[in-house]
């Protein structure tokens, strides 16, 4: 492969790898706004929860029956979890990190933005 066909060849590469890193910004946009607002629910929740005196005096299953909405929030999070929001929520920078790896061999690197950079000496 002459110079030319391997600049051709990393633009083709360069552009690939934008489009998808650029396609996956949207969706993951929306997962973490998810995370923040179940999170923070939660949160609330849960600090309504603890300070209502009523859940030291009760058990353990009628407090969290007294609190629907802690429970309901504490719920979605471990269930938002269960279905793997945490990959979803870093999935650009998954990507980026692998290609960075698969780049490396090749005595190449990219920026943040995922632009090959060329070799690196």
């Amino acid at each position: 492969m002459n110079s030319l066909e391997q600049a051709e060849d990393l633009k083709a590469f360069e552009r690939r790898l934008t489009e998808y890193i650029h396609c996956l910004q949207p969706a993951t946009g929306r997962w973490r706004m998810l995370l923040i607002v179940v999170s923070v629910c939660t949160a609330t929740g849960a600090w309504n929860w603890l300070i209502d005196p009523e859940t030291q005096k009760v058990s353990f299953f009628t407090s969290l029956w007294n609190h629907p909405f802690f429970t309901i929030s504490c719920i979605t999070l471990i269930g938002l979890f269960f279905a793997g929001i945490h990959k979803r929520v870093v999935a650009p920078s998954i990507i980026a990190a692998r290609c960075r790896t698969i780049l490396a061999e090749y005595n190449m690197s990219c920026d943040d933005e995922n632009r090959p950079l060329g070799h690196v000496d």
